[in-house]
């Protein structure tokens, strides 16, 4: 059975049947609106989209992994404020041939990362186009004050929580076809496993925002676009210079010497420019004992006088990462 053949309503039935309510939600999805409850004096809102063909392909993903990272990389958004979601909207744009089985899958992995969260999936929208889009807009709340990416300071403790590099290596075995696409058993792909599930479907460590609000953290954001890229984005918020430590970087670098092997690259590469894998990037105050599950991967420097905010590896300048529009 194929999309075309449903009407809206009965398509919308299949999807609620998958998708979690959420705790907080007061009305779901099947009014105007759907009525949440925030208690809380502020809310947080992120959206984000993904375009088949560009930031996923159906012959590299199943539907389940395609609605698990569109999901993923919203809740990280929000708890890399330092915060919980409470729901989430999702919008789909589907061509007409698409499976209903399909559709569905995409909507229970979405729903289950939702529901491992706390969320509930409260809305959204079906239309028609060429390429299959997902659109997410997540909700959430804090009961600390929001960590910016604004509040790191010179002396301040550069720590990572999850993983760096892994959807990024995951990315290459695919597109070079060191991999057979169609193949998702981990023990087939052994050493390789984690770099291409993690491309597939990434896990941020969503309890790691709260945790570090709690810490005192005094800036974070998720590494969407690079460890560089986004580094520097906290480095020009904050006004100071991230000094990276390669040597604290080792055990991601160790983490893809298989990949790095099977692609004939560096694996530090990955590390500092591979996207999506989604970890929590955070500044604490000095001497902090660090929070599980973060770890040191650098410090927090001024920028001196006529110098500019900027990210170093090893006291040398560094700059690069993933851009939407010049990739």
């Amino acid at each position: 059975m194929r999309v075309r053949d449903l009407d809206e309503s009965e398509l919308i039935s299949l999807l609620t049947a998958v998708l979690p309510t959420g705790e907080r939600t007061i009305l779901g999805s099947g009014d105007d609106c759907a009525f949440v409850a925030s208690p809380e004096a502020g809310f947080l809102v992120t959206t984000d989209i993904l375009v088949g063909g560009e930031h996923f392909r159906t012959d590299w993903s199943s539907p389940d992994e395609i609605g698990a990272r569109a999901a993923a990389q919203n809740l990280a958004d929000v708890a890399a404020m330092g915060g919980r979601t409470s729901s989430l909207v999702v919008s789909l744009v589907l061509p007409p041939d698409t499976p209903v089985d399909w559709v569905v899958a995409l909507a229970a992995g979405f729903g289950e990362r939702a529901r491992l969260a706390g969320a509930g999936v409260v809305g959204g929208d079906l239309s028609s186009g060429g390429e299959v889009v997902v659109s997410v807009t997540a909700q959430g709340w804090t009961h600390e004050t929001p960590v910016l990416r604004t509040g790191a300071r010179p002396g301040d403790i550069l720590a990572i929580a999850g993983t760096l590099g892994r959807s990024g290596a995951g990315l290459e075995l695919l597109s070079r076809g060191l991999v057979d696409p169609a193949c998702h058993d981990a023990e087939v792909l052994g050493d390789l496993a984690e770099a291409v599930t993690t491309y597939r479907a990434p896990t941020p460590p969503l309890e790691a925002g709260p945790t570090a609000a709690a810490h005192d953290a005094h800036a974070m954001m998720d590494v969407s676009d690079g460890l560089v890229m986004d580094a520097g984005r906290m480095a020009r918020a904050s006004g100071v210079i991230v000094e990276l430590d390669p040597a604290l970087l080792a055990p991601d670098v160790r983490a893809l010497e298989a990949p790095a092997r099977a692609c004939g690259r560096p694996a530090l590469d990955w590390v500092l420019f591979g996207g999506e894998d989604h970890p929590m990037l955070a500044a604490f105050p000095p001497r902090v004992v660090l929070p599980t599950p973060f770890r040191p991967i650098g410090v927090i420097g001024a920028v001196e006088p006529e110098g500019s905010p900027r990210v170093r590896l090893d006291g040398t300048d560094i700059s690069g990462g993933w851009g939407h529009f010049r990739h």
